[in-house]
């Protein structure tokens, strides 16, 4: 770093004077002090040159010089003094002036670098009318003009520079927020496309494989005890019932990871914790022995959102899992747009098991708003058309009851077949 670049020890400096124009500082300061000591009228005068410039020499070379601003105000204040001595000596020396301008605006503070220019400026007008030279126009508007160069050159370069600084903070943030935008494009298509292909091996091959057990276990039981065909549907049977297991373990392995740990009711408890936020569960499994439904599971912060509170009614069943993953998503986009939109103090999610149905419901007593008005923005609105689109694939209902200042309901109800009416103690798992 050259003795003129700007020393900021703990950051980036703000004007990093490029190679060429150091070396031109540098061969304009040297050949003005040749200038000086050969047009010199004593000894005195170019021993002066000499002694100005070694101090500026030195201050290319001494380490504190490049990474201290103190140490450059005083390296600075030595080569003032050095110059003044020679300005004294010989008028000469006034052209010097011009290089350290530049010197003392990159160097110092603004509010120092102006003061020092004006003072060297005018140490060089009366150093000229002090060896007795004619007052003309040129005598003022010399220096002063050559300040002016200076400060205008100085200033309007660092300007440059910091905008040039922002434009690239900004387009290294934009780079950023765009590899993050696409990666959770990519992250989300990646879950989109597997709950639709566990949806798919649902709603197809399993199903077909437990259709053709059923069947196939009908026919075994109409045959007489002594066929010959009862052994070939028996191996059939369990051919069909071998695949069946393997078909719901291939959409268990599709399942989304909110899924892997519990059941959902487990889920939804996660996503009640405190900090859990609507989008990132929680990561602890549904223990044996956590307590009854029914009881407050956590509560967000006043900053956070509101307090949440979960609970069960009815007798849990086996849910197929892509039921599971739809009321889990709805109820994380419900609780989302709770936290997001409605200022709400309180919410609860209640998951209910009925005879011929399972019904979601996530009510708050946030602001409200008419269900009618809200139109899908290019974000995607508040979430509801996604969450009537799950619903109503999977043959349920979906709806929302709000007004302004009465807070929000929304229920989905999913319809449940008799084999799905099998009890557990917790769901799937």
């Amino acid at each position: 770093m050259a003795p003129h670049s700007s020393p900021h020890p703990a950051r980036r400096p703000l004007t990093p004077a490029p190679f060429v124009l150091r070396l031109c500082l540098h061969l304009l300061m040297a050949g003005l002090l040749v200038l000086a000591a050969v047009r010199a009228h004593s000894a005195a005068g170019t021993v002066a040159a000499a002694v100005t410039g070694a101090v500026y020499a030195a201050g290319s070379y001494l380490p504190p010089v490049r990474t201290s601003r103190r140490a450059a105000a005083v390296w600075l204040g030595v080569l003032g003094a050095s110059w003044l001595a020679m300005l004294w000596l010989t008028p000469e020396a006034l052209w010097v002036a011009f290089p350290l301008y530049f010197l003392q605006l990159h160097l110092l503070p603004v509010r120092w670098s102006l003061p020092a220019v004006a003072l060297t400026a005018g140490a060089a007008i009366l150093s000229y009318v002090g060896h007795g030279a004619a007052l003309n126009p040129g005598v003022f508007i010399g220096p002063l003009l050559g300040a002016a160069v200076a400060v205008a050159t100085v200033l309007g370069y660092q300007a440059l520079y910091r905008e040039s600084e922002r434009r690239r903070r900004l387009i290294e943030e934009l780079i950023g927020a765009r590899a993050e935008l696409a990666a959770a494009e990519r992250h989300a298509g990646t879950l989109a496309e597997r709950e639709r292909l566990a949806r798919e091996i649902h709603d197809t091959l399993a199903q077909g494989l437990s259709s053709i057990q059923l069947l196939l276990r009908a026919a075994e039981r109409a045959l007489p005890p002594d066929s010959p065909a009862a052994g070939h549907i028996e191996r059939a049977r369990r051919a069909a019932q071998d695949n069946l297991t393997e078909a719901r373990r291939f959409v268990r392995a599709l399942t989304p990871s909110d899924l892997e740990h519990g059941s959902l009711a487990a889920a939804l408890e996660r996503l009640c914790e405190p900090g859990a936020g609507p989008y990132e569960p929680g990561a602890g499994p549904y223990g044996p022995g956590a307590g009854a439904y029914g009881l407050e599971a956590g509560a967000y912060g006043p900053e956070a959102g509101p307090r949440v509170r979960f609970s069960v009614s009815g007798t849990p069943v086996e849910l197929p899992t892509p039921y599971e993953v739809a009321l889990l998503r709805i109820a994380q986009s419900a609780l989302a747009n709770t936290v997001r939109h409605a200022s709400a103090s309180r919410a609860e999610i209640t998951l209910s098991f009925m005879d011929a149905s399972v019904t979601l419901d996530v009510v708050d007593d946030g602001e409200g708003f008419e269900p009618g008005s809200v139109r899908p923005s290019s974000e995607g609105g508040f979430g509801l058309p996604a969450m009537r689109a799950r619903a109503e694939s999977l043959g349920g209902t979906f709806t929302v009851e709000s007004a302004p200042g009465q807070g929000t309901a929304v229920a989905v109800s999913l319809p449940l077949s008799p084999e799905d009416r099998s009890p557990t103690a917790g769901g799937t798992a």
